[in-house]
């Protein structure tokens, strides 16, 4: 209840991103119209279509892709047909012609008599809207769709879009609400009602081709990549359950004192079995590590935030190892390369990684836990309680001071010292937060976004792509590529992928399709090699050699980051590539 509750609320927030700027005109082009026959259908039917459009990319397959790229285009010329209405009362009327004849029938056939024929128009309205809109993906819709990418797709999956489509409808009903006040207003005291139509009907047609020219998702993405992630995860903290403080009394070799840490008590800690294997250490149980202090660390091996939180979570292990903390990692994989248990070693073993990690190919543990990202943080007490959480990465010191209480409550000698503060290099720097306006985005058809080949996307099919020149934050294949759910494939030499970005880092995801066969490849920004900008994976002219599959870092700008077009061409065929994120 509680996380339907987040995912309604975070659907409001929708509103206040710049994302969803296309598709507001369509919305207020119902204002001053009747509540029950124009406004209410109009908001039912764009959330119920973004619902099932929504749970239908959960799935993924090509069949959904494809009926989803054929109701963008339709919706586009059902709204420019729409906007050119209301421009003209001659076009309204052949436009509505149809609709009406089919609300007549209906009503002959039923004796009735009413507004049919409005509601039928606000219906479509409202469909080819949900079509459309495609919200920032903020903390809440993320934990849907991992979730539905980990379990499959589900009920509790389409109730929780749901309710995120309800919260924007909610929120964009409200705001129509108050624009039909102010439009009725302007009618009623200057008399151009025809003007404010007129009006409307243009911002529509700029509405439809902002998004015919895909400025949704490249011009409005400069504004909207940070979006409503802040406050939907302020929504996320506030609406979690509030657990009672732990004060503990820890009898120390003089006397006994009482220390109160102010952490909650979340509730007793999950059970850690259900890992197909263990790395570093035996399988260890909850009653094992009973009398120490437990961080449990979510991650896996190619996420790169849980790349750059590592160097604190090893830091941590160590400094904080003899005075009773055991760091337990948990690896739950987010592609099916990351279920190989020879990849996770040599990861940890580059990541120089000592502590215990348990193999969660199954997502025991992580279900057990109810998490629902990467990284994420649960601390346990010396009473077998959780006591402290964090999800993602940041918030380090804050993480660290909750270890140390911990580690006093349990009767632990902590001198006062500083904070780890780890000398992080390569992927393993923290991001420049100030300059990120790109974000992650997925190669495979299951949840690709913002693909610039003219081609489209072939599911599963080997196809030959072109890309000229992508607009910010979108990106395209050259050569011969085969898409497949969770990767593109590079099925002959000279392939290529092109990304238009902004960001100081930019990291890519790739692996060889043959074990053992690396692949080479070269790197250009702006059409020049790198140079002085190039990654920790590659050199300054831009050459490097994907030998495993893995996370590289390919740029890092070294002056001032700006916007930047990316080339990775590879000499070699059977490279596949999964997802760039950006630092």
């Amino acid at each position: 209840m509680t996380l339907l509750i987040i995912a309604y609320l975070a659907g409001a927030l929708t509103i206040l991103s710049p994302c969803i700027l296309p598709i507001l005109p369509f919305v207020f082009a119902r204002a001053g119209q009747p509540f029950v026959s124009s406004t209410l259908p109009m908001l039912a039917g764009m959330a119920a279509t973004f619902t099932l459009v929504a749970t239908l990319a959960a799935v993924g397959g090509n069949w959904a892709i494809h009926a989803n790229e054929y109701g963008r285009i339709a919706a586009i010329g059902l709204l420019a047909i729409f906007g050119a209405s209301l421009l003209s009362p001659r076009i309204a009327s052949i436009a509505a012609r149809p609709i009406v004849d089919i609300g007549n029938r209906l009503m002959n056939a039923s004796g009735r008599t009413g507004s049919a024929p409005a509601a039928a128009r606000s219906l479509l309205l409202g469909i080819a809207t949900g079509l459309l809109w495609a919200p920032c993906a903020g903390p809440v819709l993320g934990i849907v769709l991992t979730g539905a990418a980990l379990k499959g797709a589900n009920l509790e999956t389409t109730a929780l879009l749901l309710a995120y489509a309800a919260g924007a409808a909610t929120s964009l009903g409200l705001a129509l609400a108050a624009g039909g006040k102010v439009f009725a207003g302007m009618k009623k005291s200057l008399g151009i009602g025809e003007r404010v139509r007129q009006g409307l009907g243009v911002a529509v047609l700029a509405g439809v081709a902002a998004i015919a020219l895909g400025l949704d998702t490249g011009l409005l993405a400069r504004l909207s990549y940070a979006g409503t992630a802040s406050f939907e995860q302020a929504v996320l903290d506030r609406l979690r359950p509030t657990p009672r403080s732990g004060a503990v009394t820890v009898a120390s070799a003089d006397k006994t004192q009482a220390f109160q840490s102010g952490l909650p008590i979340e509730g007793a800690a999950p059970s850690l079995d259900g890992a197909v294997t263990w790395l570093n250490s035996p399988p260890l149980t909850t009653g094992q590590l009973r009398g120490k202090v437990v961080l449990v660390d979510f991650w896996t091996y190619s996420c790169i935030n849980c790349i750059r939180t590592v160097p604190y979570v090893r830091a941590w292990a160590e400094k904080y190892r003899d005075q009773g903390l055991v760091v337990v990692g948990v690896h739950a994989p987010e592609f099916a390369f990351e279920k190989k248990i020879g990849n996770v070693r040599k990861a940890a073993s580059d990541l120089r990684i000592t502590y215990p990690v348990a193999i969660d190919n199954d997502y025991a543990i992580w279900r057990a836990f109810q998490n629902s990202y990467w990284p994420a943080h649960y601390l346990i007490d010396a009473d077998g309680q959780v006591r402290y959480h964090h999800f993602g990465e940041g918030n380090t010191a804050e993480t660290e001071q909750a270890i140390r209480d911990l580690l006093r409550e349990a009767g632990g000698r902590m001198a006062e010292t500083t904070l780890v503060n780890p000398d992080a290099k390569g992927a393993e720097a923290g991001p420049d937060l100030r300059n990120i306006r790109s974000g992650e985005t997925y190669l495979g058809y299951q949840r690709a976004t913002n693909f610039a080949s003219p081609e489209g996307v072939a599911a599963d099919t080997t196809q030959t792509y072109t890309i000229a020149s992508p607009t910010l934050n979108r990106w395209g294949l050259s050569g011969r590529w085969t898409i497949h759910a969770e990767q593109a494939t590079l099925d002959q030499p000279d392939g290529r992928i092109a990304y238009r970005f902004s960001a100081r880092d930019l990291h890519l995801v790739l692996g060889p399709a043959v074990d053992g066969k690396p692949v080479r490849f070269e790197v250009t920004i702006d059409g020049k090699a790198p140079g002085a900008d190039h990654g920790a994976d590659i050199d300054a002219a831009g050459r490097g050699t994907v030998s495993g599959t893995k996370l590289y870092q390919l740029v890092r700008q070294a002056g001032a980051v700006k916007e930047r077009t990316f080339e990775i061409r590879f000499l070699d065929p059977g490279v596949e590539a999964y997802a760039f994120t950006f630092g």
